[in-house]
């Protein structure tokens, strides 16, 4: 990983060409592309929830549920990508969202569902233990992505003319993961057994409700 996100991040300096890294997992990778945009070039990183919450001994855990793809690496990694994340080297957060079966997982299959868990998981490791400003959170999930697809001028924001696309959240909720209640048909969840904060209490897509949680 390191030397290719080395070497896309000066192709994308020498060409003017525009570069995204995407799930970025190693702390030499952040500081790669930090260097890049320092020196002028067009590139942006992505990282996953996973990536800065987990490290490689979630694997003695977990087994097949947290093996991914690029792998959880260190504890110096995660810690890295979380600076990465506070200093704006890193510009958006996706789940890299992957279901699989239970047999798949068995058979070796990387990956992880993660939207259903997005939200607490960041607001939890990011918000309450690492002091990220909540804004800075909703700028990494919303406006962020917006701007890197090039959807910035109606998606990502709160504004006039913008798709009404907003999900609404308790902060002070805590709750237990439970996998086998999510919503999607798939169960490879690490996180099963987490207590997170930042309930997904309802979700408008379109300006159209189309989860809500009822009382």
């Amino acid at each position: 990983e390191d030397s290719l996100v080395a070497r896309d991040c000066m192709i994308a300096l020498h060409t003017g060409a525009s570069v995204n890294i995407q799930h970025i997992s190693s702390a030499t990778s952040v500081k790669a592309v930090k260097l890049a945009k320092e020196l002028g070039a067009n590139v942006t990183a992505e990282v996953t929830p996973h990536h800065f919450t987990l490290d490689e001994t979630a694997v003695l855990e977990h087994g097949a549920m947290a093996k991914m793809n690029p792998p959880l690496r260190t504890a110096k990694d995660r810690e890295g990508i979380i600076e990465g994340i506070k200093d704006g080297s890193i510009d958006m957060i996706a789940t890299d969202h992957a279901p699989h079966t239970a047999e798949e997982k068995e058979k070796g299959a990387a990956g992880m569902v993660g939207l259903e868990t997005a939200f607490g998981v960041c607001y939890t490791k990011l918000c309450r233990e690492q002091r990220l400003p909540l804004e800075m959170l909703s700028f990494l999930m919303s406006a962020g992505p917006a701007a890197v697809l090039g959807l910035a001028d109606r998606k990502g924001m709160l504004e006039p003319g913008y798709d009404a696309d907003i999900v609404l959240v308790d902060l002070d909720h805590m709750y237990e993961v439970h996998a086998d209640e999510l919503h999607s048909k798939s169960k490879n969840c690490p996180y099963d057994g987490a207590l997170l904060y930042g309930k997904v209490v309802t979700t408008i897509k379109g300006g159209k409700v189309t989860f809500q949680i009822e009382e």
